[in-house]
């Protein structure tokens, strides 16, 4: 039976990071133990990251068209789905910032879908990120697929504060979901980011069909990163797509997958994102005091999310503070 208390005080005690058999070890544990691992994970977040809550808003630059077969995403071309290809202008991404900061978010993210960006889209996302940046207070983040080594220095230069490139997968499973770029290519834009002076945002999507094993090893792939921050998506089977008859997650499955990223990646900012609605549903509450202390807010790029309001409400229920905006800068 493994040890949770030995486990914290490792990690909490003394600073050490949590030894993968540890990790594998945690995934066994029963429905009954998990509220107990949750409170441990809680109490490393609390450590490592204090109790504010990070709250972001996304847009969706360029919606659908994406050439790329990732199995999870209705935006590829290569599927039957419902998304058709649609662009949204920089008048309209700063309105969508105006209106993300007036409702609370301290961070915005302009998600653009495709396989990696072209002058024109570069072009567009900088000019964007400048008037974005005149118009509000938040710090940017974009996320435009895989970059070479000047564009993502371009982009630190044009005042993009954090760059979003999921793994999605740990290294074993990532042929299962896609087969038009490979995990180094996400790996190796991963690190242009990280190189170029942006901050790092990359995470991943539980309950494609990968087994504990392979949750295990997205967690230590993504910290070999050591990314700022880590959202936590759950599996929202989208029409059209090759997993669209894949069953969600279960609940106590999802809360013991967030308390496990959170001992793994102790000091990064851990976001709920996409699926947590479907997958948590009443449940949502408790991810806060499992590990998570960011959330992105609102609809995403094709599926809709909680209102802001109903989120904002929750953490104040939860008396979790929101992280200042000037903290955000």
């Amino acid at each position: 039976m493994i040890d949770l208390q030995a486990i914290e005080e490792q990690v909490l005690g003394r600073g050490e990071p949590l030894a993968r058999e540890d990790a594998m070890a945690i995934t066994t544990l029963t429905p009954d133990r998990v509220p107990e691992l949750c409170a441990l994970a809680h109490r490393v977040r609390l450590a490592h990251c204090g109790a504010e809550v990070s709250v972001e808003s996304i847009v969706s630059g360029k919606t659908g068209g994406c050439s790329e077969d990732c199995a999870f995403c209705s935006q590829s071309a290569r599927f039957p789905t419902p998304v058709r290809a649609a662009w949204l202008d920089v008048d309209g991404m700063v309105e969508a910032a105006r209106r993300s900061q007036a409702a609370g978010a301290t961070e915005f993210c302009i998600v653009v879908a495709v396989r990696g960006p072209d002058e024109r889209l570069l072009h567009r996302t900088l000019e964007a990120t400048a008037a974005i940046k005149r118009e509000t207070r938040m710090q940017v983040a974009c996320s435009l697929g895989l970059l070479d080594d000047d564009q993502a220095r371009r982009l630190a230069e044009g005042g993009i504060d954090r760059y979003n490139h999921n793994l999605e997968a740990g290294r074993s499973f990532f042929p299962e979901i896609c087969t038009t770029h490979s995990f180094d290519d996400r790996y190796e834009t991963c690190l242009r980011a990280r190189g170029a002076g942006m901050e790092l945002c990359s995470g991943g999507v539980i309950g494609m069909g990968e087994t504990w094993e392979q949750r295990v090893e997205l967690a230590y792939d993504l910290a070999s990163l050591d990314p700022d921050e880590v959202p936590l998506n759950f599996l929202n089977p989208r029409p059209g797509t090759p997993l669209e008859e894949r069953e969600l997650v279960e609940p106590l499955e999802a809360l013991k997958a967030i308390a496990l990223f959170r001992l793994v990646l102790p000091r990064a900012t851990l976001r709920y994102a996409g699926g947590r609605e479907v997958t948590l549903r009443e449940l949502q509450a408790l991810g806060l005091v499992s590990g998570i202390n960011a959330l992105i807010v609102g609809n995403y790029l094709t599926t809709l999310g909680r209102s802001v309001e109903d989120d904002l409400r929750m953490l104040d229920d939860l008396r979790m503070p929101l992280r200042p905006l000037a903290e955000a800068l």
